[in-house]
C-alpha cells in the first residue's frame, strides 16, 4: 500500500508497538518513547518505506507539537528559576551543555570524525531528542545550501538519527551510573542529608505567631504603613484582635497599644518580626476562632476570562475579601503568589481567608473548572506560526558560513516561554489543560520519533558494521565526562546536599528517567524541585547549542 494511507499504517504501528514495549521495566526503570525509535529503526531496516517528504512533514510536524507544549508548560516558571538558589542551579546547568559541546569539540580534533556525525552522537549520548530536530533541520538545510539533493539531505539527516539511537541508551544510564558511583565512593548517608536539607529549609518554613503591639515606634501608624516600611521581612498579618473581638486587618486599620494580630512569617525572620510588634505570646487559635468565622485554605479555579492580564496586587484580593493569595498553579507548575503576578484564565489560586470572603472572591474568578475542559487551541496554532517565523529568521554571524537559525525547535519554544509568560499581560490567555498538554506533547514526539526511526532504519546496520560502533565509545565520554565533573563541582566546591545534584543531574540532563529514579530510590521531594528549576534553560540550551556547533564548525 502506498501514498498517505500506506504512510499512516506504518507510523501507527511504529508508534503503536513502540508505546507499549515502551512499558517494559528494566530493573524499575522505563526507557518510555525511545522504544518507538527502536521500532522504527527496525521496521525500516525489514523495508518499509514512507515517503521521504511525507516522513519529513510528520517528524517537522511532531517535533514542534512537542517543543510548543514543553514551552508553554515550563514559561511560568523560567524567568523566576533564576532567582535566588535557582541562580547557581541555573549556571551549573549551563556548565553541563557547555561541557557536552566542549567534549564533543575535542573527540572531533583528537580523532577526526565528521563534526556533524558527533552532533548526532552528542544530541543521544546527553538525552535530548529535540536537540537531534534541530541538528537534523540544520544539517538538512547545509547540505541544500550547498547544492546537494533532497535524497542527499534526507541521507545526511538519517545518518545523525542513527548516530543518536546508537548513543542514547548510554546516554540515559550514565546519569545512573554518576549517582550510585558518588553516593557509594563518598559514602552519602541519606538521612542527615536529609537532616541538613531539612535544616536549610527550615529557614522558610513558615511560622505563626501571635504579639501583642507594645513597641512605640508603630503606634499610630496604619497597618499597611508598617507593612511597606518592612516588606523584605515576608510577613503577614492574617488577623487583629481589639477588647476581645476578631477581625480581619485593614491596611488603614491604625494600630493601638495592646492590640493583638495573629501574624504569619517564617523562621529567619521571627525575632525580627516580634522586636517590631512588641511582644509575643502563646498563639491559642481557639482564641482567635472565637468569633465563629474559621480561617480555611481552597484552592480556586480562574475561568473568568475577565481575570486574564490582571496582576494579584490590582485585584486588591486581601483588602476587599479579607483573602490571602499563598501559591499560584499554572500548567502543573506550583509558583510563589507575588503582587505582580499575572494571572490568566487556567491558574489555579491557593487562597487562605474566612469561608465567607473565600465564596465572594470564588465569584469572582469564576471557580468553574468544566468550563476549563475545551482546549484553548488558537492560541497554540497561532504561536506555532510565530514560532516557526521566528526559526527562519537568519541569523547572521562572521564567523559561521551559514546564518544561525532557531529553526523549527528553537523559535517556537522561545515563542511559547514568551506567551505563556506576558501572553496574559496581552490579554491572551494561553491555558490548556495539563491532561491537554500531555496528550499533545507526546503525540508529536511519538510521531517525531517514529518518523526519525524509520529515516534511519535503512541505513543503521550498515553504518553499524562499518564502523559505527565507535560511536557508542564517543557517545560514552560524551554522556560521562559532564557529568562527573558537574557533580564534583555542586558537591565539594558549591557544596550541594546530594538531593540537589539528583535533580541538577537529571534536569540539566534533560533525563525523565533518571529523575523517576532518583524519587523512587532516594526519595525526598527536592529532587523534583530542582529539576524544574534547571530543566527550561536546559531544553532550550541543548536545542540551540546543537546547531550551533555544526554551523561554526562543519
Amino acid at each position: 500500500m502506498s501514498g498517505s494511507a500506506g504512510a499512516l499504517i506504518i507510523l501507527a504501528m511504529v508508534v503503536g508497538f513502540g508505546l507499549l514495549l515502551g512499558k517494559i521495566k528494566i530493573r524499575g526503570v522505563t526507557f518510555g518513547s525511545i522504544w518507538i525509535l527502536f521500532v522504527g529503526i527496525l521496521l525500516g531496516h525489514l523495508g518499509f518505506r514512507v515517503d521521504p517528504v511525507i516522513l519529513t512533514f510528520v517528524k517537522d510536524f511532531g517535533l514542534i507539537l512537542f517543543i510548543f507544549m514543553i514551552g508553554l508548560q515550563v514559561g511560568p516558571g523560567f524567568f523566576s528559576s533564576f532567582r535566588k538558589d535557582g541562580l547557581a542551579m541555573n549556571l551549573m546547568a549551563v556548565g553541563l551543555v557547555l561541557l557536552a559541546v566542549i567534549t564533543t569539540w575535542v573527540i572531533h580534533l583528537v580523532t577526526g570524525q565528521d563534526i556533524g556525525l558527533l552532533t548526532g552522537i552528542m544530541t543521544g549520548a546527553v538525552v535530548n531528542t529535540p536537540s537531534l530536530g534541530a541538528a537534523q533541520e540544520t544539517m538538512s538545510e547545509l547540505v541544500t545550501a550547498s547544492g546537494g539533493s533532497v535524497e542527499q539531505a534526507f541521507e545526511a539527516s538519517s545518518r545523525l538519527a542513527s548516530a543518536y539511537v546508537v548513543a542514547y541508551p548510554l546516554g540515559v544510564l550514565g546519569g545512573f551510573i554518576v549517582l550510585i558511583a558518588l553516593k557509594a565512593l563518598l559514602h552519602i548517608d541519606l538521612d542527615k542529608e536529609k537532616l541538613a536539607a531539612g535544616k536549610e529549609d527550615d529557614g522558610a518554613n513558615a511560622y505563626r505567631m501571635a504579639c501583642r503591639v507594645a513597641n512605640p515606634a508603630i503606634e499610630g501608624k496604619t497597618l499597611g504603613d508598617v507593612l511597606k516600611e518592612n516588606r523584605d521581612l515576608h510577613f503577614v498579618v492574617s488577623r487583629l484582635m481589639r477588647d476581645g473581638e476578631v477581625q480581619f486587618p485593614e491596611m488603614e486599620e491604625t494600630l493601638r497599644k495592646g492590640d493583638c494580630v495573629l501574624i504569619v512569617t517564617d523562621n529567619r525572620h521571627k525575632e525580627t518580626v516580634r522586636l517590631i510588634f512588641g511582644q509575643e505570646y502563646p498563639a491559642d487559635m481557639k482564641e482567635w476562632q472565637r468569633t465563629g468565622s474559621k480561617l480555611v485554605s481552597r484552592r480556586l479555579a480562574i475561568t473568568d476570562p475577565a481575570i486574564t492580564g490582571k496582576t494579584v496586587r490590582g485585584m486588591d484580593i486581601r483588602h476587599k475579601y479579607g483573602v490571602t493569595v499563598t501559591r499560584i498553579v499554572r500548567s502543573g507548575i506550583e509558583l510563589k503568589a507575588e503582587g505582580d503576578y499575572i494571572l490568566q484564565v487556567g491558574d489555579v489560586i491557593q487562597v487562605v481567608g474566612f469561608e465567607d470572603g473565600i465564596a465572594h472572591l470564588a465569584k469572582q474568578v469564576g471557580n468553574q473548572p468544566d468550563n476549563l475542559r475545551k482546549p484553548n487551541l488558537a492560541p497554540i496554532f497561532l504561536g506555532i506560526v510565530l514560532g516557526i517565523l521566528l526559526g527562519l529568521m537568519p541569523i547572521r554571524f562572521p564567523s559561521m558560513p551559514q546564518p544561525l537559525k532557531l529553526g523549527l525547535a528553537g523559535g517556537p519554544l522561545i515563542v511559547a516561554i514568551l506567551l505563556s509568560r506576558f501572553g496574559p499581560k496581552l490579554h491572551i490567555t494561553t491555558y490548556t489543560a495539563l491532561s491537554a498538554n500531555l496528550i499533545i506533547r507526546e503525540l508529536g514526539i511519538s510521531l517525531f520519533t517514529a518518523a526519525v526511526g524509520l529515516g534511519a532504519g535503512e541505513n543503521f546496520v550498515s553504518s553499524l558494521v562499518s564502523g559505527g560502533y565507535v560511536w557508542i565509545l564517543y557517545g560514552a565520554i560524551i554522556t560521562l565526562v559532564p557529568l562527573i565533573i558537574t557533580a564534583i563541582v555542586a558537591r565539594f566546591i558549591l557544596k550541594m546536599d546530594f538531593f540537589k545534584v539528583c535533580g541538577l543531574l537529571s534536569g540539566g540532563g534533560t533525563n525523565p528517567p533518571l529523575l523517576s529514579f532518583c524519587e523512587q530510590t532516594y526519595g525526598g521531594d527536592r529532587v523534583a524541585v530542582n529539576y524544574a528549576t534547571v530543566y527550561p534553560l536546559t531544553m532550550f540550551l541543548r536545542v540551540v547549542s546543537a546547531q550551533i556547533l555544526i554551523l561554526t564548525l562543519l
